[in-house]
């Protein structure tokens, strides 16, 4: 497991609960607007510092009835295969774990669910599912229909989760959000919309591009929050 990084203090990214977030090292996506090419590039991971196992278990240990969760984030964690053990370890020390993956491993997110040894999934949607956007950014060896069968496998409502899209000018439009919430959509889906932020971005060239206007992300929101139980702008 490579560690590229701990926040010890998070009030928002896991939903009612003040929480920790562990960055995992290595992606299996090359997402051009991606903002964590330390986490993802293999040239710059191996130049990322590294926090070792022991140290980020000696500080969850330290924070025991401080801290209620620990996000495990990326990077994308469902390619380490050690992180059934890890997670293990961390549910040891009393804490509630979150889950944010891209969903191109559905069958260890099964496991870690089943297993219960996760209590929240945010689950990232790039693009619609029969589109081109994701053909580009899979790595070798990524089926898109594995993250068909993650998006139906949380439908499912065996855990609390979101999904959620990082929406980037120039490769997202209006009709692309349609497609998106007739694939996702249903009762029990919170669906949240964030806007692109353009700094170090794995491809430079995204750095150069603007975001979406506010306004412009609330009239998609509206369009198709009638698909989801809650379908919001986060800022």
């Amino acid at each position: 497991m490579i560690i590229g990084g701990l926040q010890k203090m998070t009030l928002i990214d896991y939903p009612g609960k003040i929480a920790c977030t562990v960055f995992l090292s290595v992606c299996n996506f090359r997402c051009p607007w991606c903002y964590s090419g330390e986490l993802v590039l293999p040239e710059k991971i191996i130049k990322q510092p590294k926090i070792a196992e022991k140290e980020f278990f000696d500080f969850l240990k330290e924070r025991q009835g401080l801290l209620e969760g620990v996000v495990l984030c990326g990077g994308e964690p469902t390619v380490n295969k050690e992180l059934l053990a890890f997670v293990e370890k961390i549910k040891k020390l009393g804490f509630s774990v979150k889950l944010d993956t891209n969903g191109s491993n559905p069958e260890m997110l099964k496991e870690l669910v089943n297993k219960k040894l996760i209590d929240y999934v945010a689950m990232d949607i790039k693009a619609p599912a029969d589109g081109q956007i994701y053909k580009k950014i899979l790595g070798e060896g990524v089926d898109i229909q594995n993250i068909k069968d993650s998006v139906e496998f949380l439908k499912k409502d065996k855990i609390d989760f979101e999904f959620r899209t990082t929406v980037v000018d120039t490769i997202h439009n209006k009709k692309d959000f349609l497609e998106i919430a007739k694939w996702i959509g249903g009762p029990n889906v919170k669906y949240y919309l964030q806007n692109f932020r353009p700094e170090k971005t794995i491809d430079p060239e995204f750095e150069k591009i603007k975001p979406f206007s506010k306004e412009f992300l609330e009239e998609i929101v509206k369009d198709i929050s009638s698909y989801f139980k809650i379908c919001r702008l986060r800022y």
